[in-house]
């Protein structure tokens, strides 16, 4: 464990300081960002909806017993901006991108496309990482501000058509207008950069200590997934803890 924690690291200084050659890499950044945005547009859009409406689903009549249904707009607004939107968007997306950046990498590992690389004099930081991360980093943000509208508009509508809870559009919007602020906005985009870069950093070294042949690299890709989704939810309670000391 301390030791890919350690690789993660050093792998991440090395991107940092392969930053000023990103330009050079355009094209395999704007492959990475099509792969991330356009092609997990539905399926966050999908998630987020439903995630919206489970969430009013479930406290919407609670509230509305106890006389409160009003503050469901606030509660489904806040919820779905701090935690629910960057939180399953960059699970979603350390399943369905990082998962194939540590395959791709992981059998250029194996079939040793990355020792020719080395005998071409090309950093396989600078070719294979430094895209995949910068990529990863600008897209998860996006797909994050992208899902929080999806999962508000989803909290609407389960609010409005549900009985049980009996908002109309007006009362819904206006309480989550009253509630959530653009710092409460932004947490969910800071959150979303720092996961970003973890998924990235984490399945690319994955990719890069395979061994072993395919099964090594079905274990990469496995390790690549659960590790990026623990520290996900690791990271999440310590960035939690520091925002709300700025909050105050």
């Amino acid at each position: 464990m301390f030791r890919n924690i350690g690789e993660v690291a050093l792998l991440g200084w090395q991107t940092l300081v392969a930053l000023p050659y990103v330009w050079r890499q355009r094209r395999k950044v704007a492959d990475q960002l099509f792969e991330i945005g356009n092609a997990s547009l539905f399926m966050a859009c999908l998630l987020s909806l439903f995630i919206g409406g489970v969430v009013a689903l479930q406290s919407g009549p609670r509230l509305a017993e106890r006389g409160i249904g009003g503050m469901l707009g606030g509660l489904i607004g806040l919820s779905v901006a701090e935690e629910l939107a960057p939180v399953m968007m960059s699970i979603l997306i350390a399943g369905r991108i990082g998962s194939a950046m540590a395959a791709e990498i992981g059998s250029m590992r194996v079939y040793q496309e990355i020792d020719a690389l080395r005998t071409m004099n090309i950093n396989p930081v600078h070719y294979l990482v430094l895209p995949r991360v910068v990529g990863i980093t600008v897209g998860l943000p996006s797909l994050v501000i992208f899902s929080m509208i999806v999962g508000w508009g989803g909290g609407a509508l389960v609010a409005v058509l549900n009985r049980d809870i009996g908002l109309t559009w007006a009362e819904y919007f206006n309480d989550l207008r009253l509630n959530v602020e653009a710092f409460d906005v932004a947490k969910g985009f800071i959150k979303s950069i720092a996961f970003a870069v973890v998924v990235g950093l984490v399945s690319c070294q994955q990719g890069l200590a395979t061994i072993g042949g395919p099964r090594g690299i079905g274990r990469s890709v496995t390790k690549a997934v659960v590790n990026s989704i623990v520290l996900i939810l690791i990271l999440d309670y310590f960035l939690t803890r520091l925002l709300l000391v700025f909050q105050r």
